[in-house]
């Protein structure tokens, strides 16, 4: 494992356990990966858009950090459980804000430009939580695959660790996963009567 993993770790577990310190280290260790990660995540969004990258991290670490303290396992956890909070941060804003509704002239969302972190400026987060919470009731970790490769950000060996299965099992998921969300993604909306 890489040295800089390893301190991350160390780290970690040293906060679990309640040293402030290795809170204070942490942060400036992974910081500019939160930054980048929330980069990616405000890609997705319209232009002009009033959250910005350095709130969005801002606001993930209020939300981790604020509640009890953590039991990490890992790195590669940690990365995971802050890709999830950035999400419910986008689409909580989203959901508050109604700026983006299903039906709406937005150009057409194609799943592998989505997935592969290059979607279209404006892409409807809620419209992707919605699909991506679908998912979940229909396969759980499948969504999980999704949530921590497109969203986290980690490679089929990561995602493989953090849900403790094989890689040609999360590479299996993510196969299904894409298809079956660009099925919901692109579906006409249901009309009532």
């Amino acid at each position: 494992m890489d040295p800089a993993c390893q301190q991350i770790t160390k780290l970690l577990h040293a906060w679990s356990e309640g040293d402030q310190a290795a809170l204070d280290l942490l942060m400036s260790a992974v910081y500019d990966d939160l930054h980048a990660m929330a980069q990616r995540y405000m890609a997705q969004e319209r232009p002009g858009h009033t959250l910005q990258a350095t709130a969005l991290v801002h606001e993930a670490y209020l939300r981790l950090f604020d509640s009890a303290l953590p039991s990490w396992t890992d790195r590669v956890h940690f990365f995971a459980v802050c890709a999830r909070t950035m999400r419910r941060i986008l689409v909580d804003w989203a959901r508050g804000r109604q700026t983006l509704k299903r039906g709406s002239d937005l150009p057409s969302l194609y799943l592998e430009e989505v997935l592969a972190g290059v979607g279209h400026p404006g892409t409807d987060f809620v419209a992707v939580d919605d699909a991506l919470t679908a998912l979940a009731g229909v396969d759980a970790r499948k969504s999980q695959v999704v949530e921590l490769r497109f969203f986290g950000g980690l490679s089929a060996k990561e995602t493989a660790e953090v849900l403790k299965i094989s890689e040609e099992t999360v590479l299996r998921d993510w196969r299904f996963s894409k298809s079956w969300l660009r099925r919901e993604l692109t579906k006409e909306p249901s009309r009532g009567t």
